[in-house]
């Protein structure tokens, strides 16, 4: 019973977060964020990155009450306190709306800080905010984002990305690829690896017992019958006919250009888009600055915003901090669950074993 003891007298969860491309608008949402005191009744935030750069753009957005605790490390934290965790002693000065190769590598050594930390147990989600993937050093950065840095960190093949809002979520079949490479990288196993993976997501991270799932077609009217694409007819029907074989609740190939106009997108749990604009597009327009990003089929949470650096209005102080806001709420949803997930197992294994009698 000391496993279901500790979960009982557990501290306010610890959520670590990232700077990101320090020129973007990530330093400013996050004071934006944190400078609402009532978050930390819900969370132990500790912040990757070095405490002089969330002083600059302090002063830059004349925000007086803002208190950091010096954090050596994520295993020494002061619950419902921010905690500052100081990951490069360099000193940077910030260029708001730029592009820099230097950004990029201190985004990189926040980034990693963080994901050690996140690994050895010691925070227990990750939120991170964006990141300029040309800064970043391409040696020690051989990704096209955040999604496939993070599979690799935790040595799974892939991970799904998925967009999530309280309303609904899209998940995307292919990344970070060139349209004009899609149709050759689309195969059943990849639809049926990606529906697996959705499926499984829905059901231990989300608590969705049963999902109910729309798959969208690839090609326009979903090919029309095989006038305008064979995709649908040779690849994507027929995974969905196998997972309907098996009782699953899986639906379509749909046309995706009036499925969320008509309001079909409320009907499922979660979409399965194609590719990167064919989802994000409508996700983005519906959600608004409530959708985040979650990045499915990780041994640990890691949440995003659901949108870029904003060079356009970096340092202006009028960046929305919604979208991070959603995203720690998010990930402190994915902690509770997976929470009350582990309490149900430690008291089933501490029930005494049925004798069989009456």
């Amino acid at each position: 019973m000391s496993e279901l003891k500790n979960i009982q007298t557990a501290q306010t969860p610890v959520i670590g977060i990232t700077l990101g491309d320090v020129n973007g608008i990530g330093p400013e949402i996050l004071i934006r964020l944190l400078e609402d005191s009532r978050l930390l009744k819900l969370c132990t935030p500790v912040v990757y990155g070095n405490h002089k750069i969330i002083n600059r753009y302090r002063k830059l957005m004349t925000v007086e009450d803002f208190q950091m605790i010096p954090c050596k490390g994520a295993d020494q934290v002061a619950h419902r306190k921010i905690n500052m965790l100081n990951c490069w002693d360099e000193d940077y000065e910030i260029k708001p709306g730029q592009t820099d190769e230097e950004a990029g590598k201190l985004a990189l050594i926040g980034l990693k800080r963080a994901t050690e930390d996140l690994k050895a147990g010691f925070i227990e989600a990750l939120v991170t905010n964006p990141i300029t993937k040309s800064n970043m050093p391409k040696d020690d950065f051989p990704f096209p984002g955040h999604t496939e840095f993070f599979a690799d960190a935790a040595g799974v093949k892939d991970c799904l990305m998925l967009m999530v809002h309280d309303t609904f979520k899209v998940a995307l079949a292919t990344v970070h690829i060139p349209l004009e490479k899609i149709a050759g990288v689309l195969t059943r196993n990849l639809i049926f690896n990606r529906l697996t993976q959705l499926e499984k997501s829905l059901i231990s991270d989300f608590d969705i017992p049963q999902p109910k799932i729309a798959v969208l077609g690839l090609n326009p009217h979903a090919g029309e019958n095989g006038k305008l694409g064979k995709e649908e007819e040779t690849i994507i029907g027929p995974v969905i006919k196998e997972w309907r074989g098996k009782g699953k609740h899986v639906y379509g190939p749909f046309p995706a250009d009036g499925f969320f106009a008509s309001g079909h997108h409320t009907q499922y749990d979660a979409v399965l888009a194609m590719y990167h604009d064919q989802g994000l597009v409508p996700f983005k327009v519906l959600a608004g600055m409530e959708g985040i990003n979650f990045s499915a089929g990780l041994p640990f949470i890691r949440v995003s915003p659901d949108h870029g650096t904003a060079y356009d209005i970096a340092g202006k102080g009028i960046a929305s901090a919604d979208s991070l806001r959603a995203a720690v709420f998010k990930a402190l949803d994915l902690i509770r669950i997976k929470s009350e997930k582990v309490k149900k197992q430690v008291v089933s294994r501490s029930l005494p074993a049925s004798t069989g009698r009456d």
